[in-house]
């Protein structure tokens, strides 16, 4: 295990230059392109706003599973309470 990680090690540090020198590169921009500060705080507004929206989300789809999971277990108990007056096998 040591070995491996060793190996990793060495393999990573050989590797970094030549991911530093990639001849396409640009500059630090990013996709986005050159930023300033209006555009990092609007991003982070966006996440800042962004979370509770998804748990909302979550929340509200859950609490719709929850209720059909309870309505499917109360129809099956209903279902097996009426199983001598429905007869059969």
């Amino acid at each position: 295990m040591v070995r491996t990680a060793l190996l990793t090690l060495w393999l990573l540090a050989l590797s970094a230059p030549v991911a530093l020198a990639y001849p396409g590169k640009d500059g630090g921009e990013g996709t986005w392109g050159l930023t300033n500060d209006r555009v990092v705080t609007m991003a982070g507004f966006i996440i800042i706003a962004g979370f509770p929206v998804i748990i909302t989300i979550l929340s509200i789809a859950y609490d719709r599973l929850e209720k059909r999971r309870l309505r499917r277990l109360a129809a099956e108990k209903a279902r097996t309470a009426r199983a001598d007056v429905r007869g059969g096998w």
